[in-house]
């Protein structure tokens, strides 16, 4: 089972990215603040980290550095869950070594397939399918994984 480390200081989102991760079958762990996420991910070495941007202790920017300057943290798999839309925020998060970046409110189904990209689960030659909602091209483009932000 695939851990997830959740770090977001509203408890509601919480909560709710919780039920929907757990329901999907991953093993899930809960942070209410920068620092507490930031101690959690050094302990638990989580699998992936879905993080807000805007944090009582540390802001997720700083955490994001924090664990990318650490050599045992530095490759886990890194989104932004936030309700920051700016351009030059998303531009930050990228430049810091986010993995990815998903504003609020998002679609949980949108969350499950960036986990799912960033965690392997899915390959380039299965693609998923969301059902009927979304066209096939969505997911044929061929370098869209490589997309400069910046």
């Amino acid at each position: 089972m695939k851990k997830i480390l959740v770090i977001e200081d509203d408890a509601d989102q919480r909560i709710m990215i919780s039920l929907f991760l757990r329901s999907e079958n991953f093993q899930v762990t809960l942070a209410e603040n920068g620092r507490v996420g930031l101690e959690l991910a050094r302990k638990i070495k989580p699998d992936l980290i879905v993080c807000d941007i805007h944090m009582p202790e540390l802001n997720g920017y700083e955490v994001l550095k924090a664990l990318r300057d650490d050599m045992a943290t530095a490759n886990i798999p890194f989104i932004f869950l936030t309700a920051e839309v700016d351009a030059d925020a998303h531009c930050r998060a990228i430049g810091l070594g986010a993995d990815d970046y998903l504003t609020k409110p998002t679609d949980l189904k949108h969350l499950l397939l960036a986990i799912a990209i960033h965690l392997k689960t899915i390959s380039d030659q299965n693609p998923p399918t969301c059902g009927s909602e979304y066209d096939d091209s969505y997911f044929s483009l061929p370098s869209w994984r490589n997309v400069t932000y910046c």
